[in-house]
């Protein structure tokens, strides 16, 4: 459903009581009956598991899958998928100037970005009460998957030519992936960003943040945002935070939420960080609720928080420790 996104987290952000807004999409399978392997392949089991998911938990967005081998994988990246965790990217896809300058953008629809584009569509028609966003892996974090994630490390040293080369034909698929969605009717992407995390100032300012600017320039406006996640230690890179100038933030359990709170603008909408796997998936529910209340304790005095998971919730985390989490929530807003 079409909605003005900036009028929509102002009011947000305004409101005395907030839903709370994991990145929840993946457990859903546990309610719907099939397999990781089963849904990340099928649009129509993508847009089933994220109704499955808003009709059991009040969430504030409905977030598509954060499936970070989808983009890589349309490159011709191998994948290796599993039937109940989250596929992975297996082995370089470039590994010279040569294979950099020779990689084919592919168009939207290779691999299974058709799939998520398909799922995005259906499920706004189903999901109608709360915005949808649509997931998306950042440029870097693309880029360092099709050089190798440690490779990349070093070639942004002594082969930056090389590095920019990859970065700039992830960005234009990744301009089009994201357009794609918004004519889907998707309400916006979260972009994951996690590799950017590992870099320093001056590196993230030069392989990562020109390139996210260029794709939310490429697509955002009234209707449709770009949710910016990166659940790396982004404290040293707080100054470097603040240049990205995005519309929402969402940060990982890496880092203390309350350092970015007190640093970027108080119109920002800022998510996080319950830690997704060792409290959600691996705690119990009573770990969960004193987790929760304590964060919501320290950090709901900033209007601009929103209480959410640091990260994508593990696809096998128990549905009653998703449940003790939204009950905390509830039991806090209710003092």
């Amino acid at each position: 459903m079409k909605r003005n996104m900036k009028e929509w987290m102002a009011e947000y952000i305004k409101a005395p009581v907030k839903k709370a807004m994991p990145i929840l999409s993946f457990p859903g399978i546990q309610i719907i009956g099939h397999t990781v392997d089963e849904m990340v392949k099928s649009g129509d089991l993508q847009a089933e598991c994220m109704k499955a998911i808003a009709d059991r938990f009040d969430t504030g967005a409905a977030f598509s899958l954060m499936d970070l081998s989808v983009e890589a994988e349309a490159f011709g990246s191998p994948v290796r998928y599993s039937e109940d965790d989250v596929p992975t990217v297996h082995g370089a896809l470039v590994h010279d100037e040569e294979e950099a300058e020779a990689l084919v953008v592919p168009k939207v629809g290779a691999g299974r970005t058709g799939e998520c584009v398909k799922g995005i569509e259906k499920a706004v028609e189903m999901i109608t009460d709360r915005p949808v966003l649509a997931g998306i892996i950042g440029p870097y974090s693309l880029a360092g998957r099709l050089l190798d994630m440690t490779e990349i490390m070093i070639l942004c040293y002594e082969e930056p030519e090389m590095v920019e080369t990859v970065l700039e034909k992830a960005t234009e698929f990744l301009i089009e992936y994201a357009k794609a969605f918004k004519a889907a009717g998707a309400n916006g992407v979260a972009m994951a960003e996690p590799a950017a995390g590992l870099l320093s100032p001056n590196l993230i300012d030069e392989f990562s943040s020109p390139y996210v600017k260029r794709i939310r320039d490429a697509v955002e406006d009234d209707n449709f945002m770009v949710l910016y996640h990166n659940c790396g230690n982004v404290e040293p890179l707080l100054e470097n935070m603040k240049k990205i100038d995005a519309s929402a933030y969402s940060f990982g359990n890496a880092i203390d939420i309350e350092t970015m709170l007190k640093a970027l603008p108080e119109d920002r909408m800022i998510i996080g960080n319950i830690d997704p796997a060792g409290i959600i998936r691996n705690g119990n529910p009573e770990m969960i609720r004193k987790e929760t209340l304590a964060l919501m304790e320290r950090c709901c005095k900033y209007p601009n928080y929103v209480i959410a998971s640091g990260c994508d919730i593990p696809p096998m985390s128990p549905l009653e420790n998703i449940q003790a989490f939204f009950d905390a929530v509830e039991e806090f807003y209710q003092k």
